[in-house]
């Protein structure tokens, strides 16, 4: 996948690539598996779903066997700051400091006292700079 494509996966697709981020190689059986913890899916979705990203460069898949294996053929950090950029622009008008003041309040995703760390250095790093 060439660095100047758009990374658009949908929701789903989303699901699917943090398993294989996490997996590194997996077959549909797997990712399937993975996926049925969390909500009710059907295989042959499943299927669809990772043949249709394989199209759209989302995926690699090795198929020199019987049973295909994929991996994830973007990169988790890019996409990430490509989907929080179109998150700050779309939805919080451009303000990093409102996805940020939305993100902190949120009585649903509380930081710990470690995230809390991270993100005062990270405020230290950007003041000194």
């Amino acid at each position: 996948m060439s660095n100047s494509r758009i990374i658009k996966p949908t929701e789903s697709e989303l699901e699917i690539l943090q398993i294989l981020w996490t997996k590194g190689l997996a077959t549909v059986r797997e990712v399937h598996e993975e996926l049925s913890k969390t909500k009710d899916a059907g295989y042959t979705t499943t299927l669809k779903l990772m043949q249709i990203m394989h199209e759209k460069g989302l995926v690699k898949r090795d198929d020199s066997m019987r049973t295909h294996v994929y991996q994830a053929a973007v990169n988790k950090e890019k996409t990430q700051k490509h989907l929080l950029s179109k998150m700050i622009d779309n939805l919080f008008g451009g303000s990093p400091t409102q996805l940020v003041i939305q993100a902190l309040g949120d009585d649903n995703h509380k930081a710990t006292p470690e995230e809390i760390e991270k993100i005062q250095a990270l405020l230290d790093d950007l003041k000194k700079q």
